[in-house]
């Protein structure tokens, strides 16, 4: 197992690609926290539609050991809760990975201050607050590693004024902390998942699908398992020469662009 004996802190842990990251470090023997603002998987309309058990009991049906902490990203202390309360569990914190965020549609005239402000809080500040209460724990690790998800939308428009924006400065946060955190040999790196079959899609109109569909090269939507195993390898000792990058787990989708 790849990641026996570690012990990692996954926001957003409850539903999709956080979900998906949680059980493959299970998988590989890591122990782990789930950090969301409900336990219950969410059920989506194109996807998730039938998913009912939670993370955390799917975590000991794969042998291994977890814990949940009700935590709202935008949320300071609830976010140093979950922090102290992971280390206070486990006895130490070897892994974190930022995955928790939120999408609210609409352009620069329908999208509120108020719903752009809270976007930007969770998707971003949220990843800030959560590394800097990690990061003392983190660099007593020998196999420190920070893991932070952003999106291929964090390399162009066409999303929106705020999760675009957002995604972009996450890639940027994590080269900045890559470079802080070096000198202990802990690694910081993004992954940016294209399409991946989530109940998030919901905002979605199957013609949005559709196209989404369309414009990636390979012959299917991404699970979350795709973003989970690519976390697993970034997390495990094969990639610990590799720091400050931002890896597309997109299917291709930025391929025929970039």
């Amino acid at each position: 197992m790849q990641l026996d004996g570690r012990v990692a802190i996954v926001t957003g842990g409850s539903s999709g690609i956080g979900r998906g990251i949680a059980l493959e470090f299970a998988r590989e023997g890591a122990k782990v926290a789930i950090g969301d603002v409900q336990e219950a998987p969410k059920q989506g309309i194109y996807h998730e539609q039938d998913t009912t058990s939670t993370t955390l009991s799917e975590v000991e049906n794969l042998g291994s050991q977890g814990l949940f902490v009700q935590t709202d990203m935008d949320d300071a202390r609830a976010v140093e809760d979950l922090v102290a309360k992971a280390v206070d569990h486990f006895g130490k914190l070897d892994i974190l990975v930022n995955n928790a965020g939120i999408y609210v549609s609409g352009d620069s005239q329908s999208l509120s201050v108020e719903e752009w402000d809270k976007v930007l809080g969770v998707n971003l500040r949220g990843v800030f607050v959560s590394t800097k209460f990690a990061v003392p724990h983190i660099i007593k690790s020998k196999a420190g590693r920070i893991i932070n998800i952003a999106s291929v939308h964090a390399f162009g428009g066409g999303g929106g004024p705020v999760y675009p924006p957002a995604k972009a400065a996450v890639v940027n946060l994590s080269k900045d902390t890559a470079v802080e955190v070096a000198a202990h040999g802990v690694t910081v790196n993004t992954v940016c998942p294209g399409y991946i079959e989530t109940a998030i899609q919901d905002y979605l109109t199957q013609d949005q699908i559709d196209a989404a569909r369309e414009g990636t090269p390979l012959p299917r939507f991404g699970v979350p398992r795709d973003i989970g195993r690519a976390c697993v390898f970034l997390a495990s000792d094969d990639a610990e020469w590799i720091t400050g990058v931002a890896l597309p787990v997109d299917g291709g989708w930025l391929a025929p662009i970039f």
